[in-house]
């Protein structure tokens, strides 16, 4: 039987099947929420949250099926197919592409009026303006026949001249322009997240972070640690910097920053999460030596 899940944000989401297949093919691999974890580097909350199909914690759409693909193909299934699965099911979409269709439909509709309703404006206009043309042509040739008959019983030697018609210019209707439908122009594919280190010197790692639509950052303690954050403007988001205890977890959004250096005392104590994916160090951590953890927000 299909279950219903509610979030505070209007988003719902109707279970399918999708949640069930990666939670069937994981215990079918005898791996744990944990095992999984270290695999594809997503925090637990994300994994349990596909599981029950709950995406009111992920940080975006674009992360949702990033996560979804990374769980699909860890547990051995197909990702094109549970990736169908999810588009299927997910109401965003759907209505997403309902909403293009109505806004073309309603487009070519209104033009379609509109060209009706000039035609049958000037069709009026277009009548009274020939009747009056023709009036004037009749008139001027019974003038023209008046003033030769007077003339010639006046002066029979003169012959009488011709009378010269000219035509008059009849107004043409417009040409009926058929519109061409525009065409939708396919939405891009985006980018995936790469955090990728790239260099050390001394204490200083560097890591760069592309592909990223948004820059969260999550911090956790497995055990005691001295920790300062600092970003790319002097700017100290934790004011002051503190020793944090273990089991203790602070999270920022530093979108808006291009750089942001971590000061980490007990570098193995201390897991970094950068958008919900957790940061490989480039240089093997030893407990007793600091390191400055230096990522980079490479934005498109």
């Amino acid at each position: 039987m299909d279950r219903v899940y509610s979030t505070s944000d209007r988003q719902v989401f109707l279970v399918t099947g999708l949640g069930d297949r990666l939670k069937q093919a994981r215990m079918t691999k005898g791996y744990t929420l944990d095992d999984l974890q270290s695999i594809t580097k997503i925090q637990k909350r994300y994994l349990l949250g596909i599981e029950n199909e709950d995406y009111s914690m992920m940080p975006g759409s674009f992360y949702v099926r990033a996560f979804i693909k990374q769980y699909a193909e860890a547990v051995g299934l197909d990702s094109d197919e549970m990736l169908s699965m999810f588009k299927n099911t997910s109401p965003e979409v759907s209505s997403e592409e309902e909403a293009g269709q109505r806004a073309s439909s309603t487009l070519t509709r209104k033009r379609g009026l509109r060209n009706n309703d000039q035609l049958n404006e000037m069709m009026p206009k277009i009548i009274v303006a020939l009747f009056i043309i023709v009036i004037v042509v009749v008139i001027w040739t019974l003038y023209q026949g008046s003033s030769n008959n007077k003339q010639g019983d006046v002066d029979s030697g003169e012959t009488n001249q011709p009378v010269i018609m000219e035509k008059s210019p009849v107004k043409k209707e417009p040409e009926k322009t058929e519109e061409k439908p525009v065409k939708e122009e396919p939405e891009p594919e985006k980018p995936e997240q790469t955090l990728a280190f790239e260099s050390a010197s001394g204490e200083t790692s560097t890591y760069g972070l592309t592909g990223a639509e948004s820059f969260q950052l999550e911090i956790r303690l497995n055990g005691g640690s001295w920790i300062g954050v600092k970003d790319n403007s002097g700017k100290e988001w934790m004011s002051p910097a503190r020793i944090m205890s273990a089991g203790e977890t602070i999270e920022f959004d530093v979108t808006a920053t291009d750089s942001v250096r971590i000061r980490v005392g007990r570098p193995k104590s201390t897991e970094i999460y950068v958008n919900g994916v957790l940061l490989e160090y480039g240089v093997p951590p030893q407990d007793t030596v600091p390191q400055n953890i230096l990522i980079e927000y490479k934005k498109e």
